[in-house]
């Protein structure tokens, strides 16, 4: 064992992902949701971060500094003119919507996307308002948890990790979670959205990664502008499955408290 657990969690053991260990319970505890506040409020003490994970799902284990070189900005703006150029003939024409020879009749056409409303990359969005009587990102990421383990099909297969990082945002990588990601600029958004948004990161599972929110966008300019840096992440369920027009994403991140990403 090479760090101390914190009181009050349940049996567990602890196994290693590359050269980290994690401790992973046995099963979770009655009471997660403010067990994982707890937990996250001694985290920056502690350096153990509560994660959600299946115990058999993970591959080769990254470093989290990878991610240190990467130059978000730069990164982005350089990503989102190859994607706008590979997606601009579907923005243009809306005859793109229509049904192949392949799709069954019952199935409505795909909606049109216009795309974004940006001609060029319009920086990163600013930072969620602070303030107000919203939750803090702990309180924000134990009713992620709850509501994730109440509605998710898949809850049953979840385990809860401890695992040494230095930010919820590292947790992927340290385990090694992937499954088609960009794990470096994957790890360096979900830092500057800790920084800029309060964000979490929760889980990670299957193809899927869920984050917590304390402070969303409240109006829409600000979400088109962090809806785009989600579509940049390359996750399929943003534009492509099912194919979601980018003003409707967009709409849907006004005030939403957590944030799923998914990878076929």
């Amino acid at each position: 064992m090479v760090f101390s657990l914190p009181d009050r969690l349940p049996s567990g053991r602890f196994e290693y992902r590359g050269p980290t260990e994690v401790w992973l319970c046995d099963e979770l505890p009655d009471g997660v949701e403010e067990l994982w506040a707890g937990l996250l409020r001694q985290a920056a003490v502690t350096g153990l971060y509560p994660h959600l994970c299946r115990p058999d799902d993970h591959g080769r284990p990254g470093s989290p500094a990878a991610a240190d070189a990467v130059e978000l900005d730069a990164v982005l703006a350089a990503d989102f003119a190859a994607y706008r150029q590979k997606r601009l003939p579907y923005w243009s024409d809306p005859s793109t919507a229509e049904l192949s020879e392949d799709t069954p009749e019952d199935v409505e056409p795909w909606p049109h996307d216009p795309g974004p409303p940006f001609s060029g990359w319009p920086g990163l969005a600013p930072a969620g308002p602070v303030g107000g009587a919203g939750p803090g990102p702990e309180e924000a990421a134990a009713h992620a948890v709850a509501e994730l383990l109440c509605t998710d099909p898949y809850a049953a297969s979840l385990t809860l990790a401890l695992v040494p990082a230095r930010l919820s945002a590292d947790v992927p990588a340290v385990v090694g979670w992937d499954h088609g990601a960009p794990i470096p600029l994957l790890t360096a958004l979900l830092r500057s959205w800790e920084d800029r948004f309060g964000a979490r990161v929760v889980a990670a599972y299957g193809g899927e990664v869920h984050v917590s929110v304390a402070r969303p966008p409240l109006d829409a300019g600000h979400a088109e502008r962090l809806a785009l840096e989600h579509v940049l992440t390359t996750a399929d369920n943003i534009v492509d499955d099912p194919p979601t027009p980018f003003p409707e994403y967009a709409r849907e991140l006004v005030g939403r408290t957590e944030w799923r990403f998914w990878w076929d």
